[in-house]
C-alpha cells in the first residue's frame, strides 16, 4: 500500500501539530509525578501501561480492518517489534523525568536524527548527504546546547546523570519504533490498524510489570487517573500518530529533526506550568536548532521530502 502523498506544506504543518501534541506529554507526566507524590520505575510503567492501553481502545474499531486483511507476516512482525519498542522507549523515558528535568530529558530523548539516519545507513543503506549530515551535526549541538541549559536552570532534577542517561537509551528506541512502524507500513497495513497493534503490544509489555515492581494501578488522586486520559488522547493518539503517518510522507530523517523542536516547546511549558526556568541556553540552543534542520532539509533529496 502506498500512502497518498500531500502538498510539502500540508504534511509540515500536520507534522508541527504532531510535535506540540508529543511536547505536552513531559508536562502532562510531570503534572502526575507532582500528583502522586510519587517516582520511580513503578510509576512510570503505570503511566505508560495505562496511556498506551487507553489509546489502543479508541483504535480497536480501525484495527477490525485486520480481520479482513490478508497481510505477510513480516508485516506483523514489524509492528509487534515496533509495540515492544515503544513500551521500552516509555519506560526508560518516563522514569528519566523522574530523575532531570523537563529540559534535558526532552532534548535527549529527541536525539533521534542522529540513530534513524545511522540505521537508514546501515539497514537500508540510505546515506545521508554530507549537508543533511552537518545539519543533523548543527541541530543535536542546539539540543545539547538546551539540554544543559535545562539542568543549569532552576529544578534540574535529583539525578541528573541517570536521567539524561535513560532519556538517551529512550531516543534510540524511539527512532526504532518509528522506522518499524514504517516499514509495517509499507508492506501494506493501515496506519489505524498499525497503531491498534503497535499500542496494543506496548500495553501488554507494560501492564503486568507495575505490579511485579510492588505498585499498584489504584489509589491515586483523581488529578493522576485524568492525566493518564489526556496522555493518550493527546501526546499518544494525536502526536504518535501523526509522526507515524509522517514517515511515510516524507524522509524519516527529517521528520525526526522536526521532533527536535519538542524540547523547545516543552521547556516554554514547563516554565509556565512548574516555573522550571531553563536559562538563557535554552534560547540560543533553539536557535542553533533551527539552523541545523533548516540546513538538512536543503540537503536531502527532493524526491524524499
Amino acid at each position: 500500500m502506498v500512502a497518498k502523498v500531500l502538498p510539502r506544506w500540508q504534511v509540515g504543518g500536520i507534522l508541527v501539530l504532531g510535535v506540540l501534541a508529543v511536547a505536552t506529554s513531559s508536562v502532562i507526566i510531570r503534572l502526575a509525578l507532582q500528583s502522586a507524590q510519587t517516582q520511580g520505575l513503578g510509576f512510570s510503567l503505570v503511566l505508560a501501561a495505562v496511556r498506551l492501553l487507553l489509546a489502543t481502545m479508541v483504535l480497536l474499531p480501525t484495527g477490525r480492518s485486520l480481520l479482513s486483511q490478508t497481510l505477510p507476516p513480516r508485516a506483523w512482525g514489524l509492528a509487534i517489534a515496533a509495540g515492544i519498542c515503544l513500551a521500552a522507549h516509555f519506560a526508560t523515558w518516563i522514569t528519566s523525568l523522574s530523575f532531570t528535568s523537563i529540559a534535558a530529558s526532552t532534548a535527549l530523548v529527541t536525539t533521534n536524527p542522529v540513530w534513524v539516519g545511522l540505521i537508514l545507513w546501515l539497514w537500508f543503506g540510505q546515506r545521508p548527504s554530507r549537508l543533511t549530515m552537518v545539519g543533523i551535526a548543527i541541530a543535536l549541538t542546539g539540543g545539547m546546547v538546551i539540554a544543559f541549559g535545562g539542568s543549569g536552570g532552576v529544578h534540574g532534577g535529583s539525578n541528573p546523570l541517570l536521567g539524561d542517561a535513560l532519556a538517551l537509551v529512550g531516543a534510540m528506541l524511539a527512532s526504532l519504533y518509528f522506522l518499524l512502524g514504517r516499514e509495517a507500513q509499507r508492506q501494506g497495513m493501515g496506519l489505524g490498524a498499525y497503531g491498534a497493534i503497535a499500542y496494543g503490544v506496548a500495553a501488554l509489555v507494560l501492564l503486568p510489570l507495575p505490579p511485579l515492581l510492588g505498585v499498584s494501578y489504584q489509589g491515586y488522586p483523581a488529578i493522576v487517573y485524568g492525566c493518564m486520559v489526556a496522555m493518550a488522547l493527546i501526546p499518544q493518539l494525536i502526536g504518535h500518530t501523526v509522526i507515524n503517518w509522517s514517515v511515510m510522507q516524507m524522509s524519516p530523517t527529517l521528520v525526526t529533526l522536526a521532533i527536535l523542536f519538542e524540547p523547545v516547546a516543552a521547556s516554554v511549558m514547563g516554565w509556565i506550568g512548574f516555573g522550571e526556568v531553563p536559562g538563557w541556553p535554552v534560547v540560543g540552543g533553539g536557535l542553533i536548532l533551527i539552523m541545523g534542520v533548516a540546513l538538512a532539509v536543503l540537503g536531502e533529496p527532493r524526491q524524499q521530502l
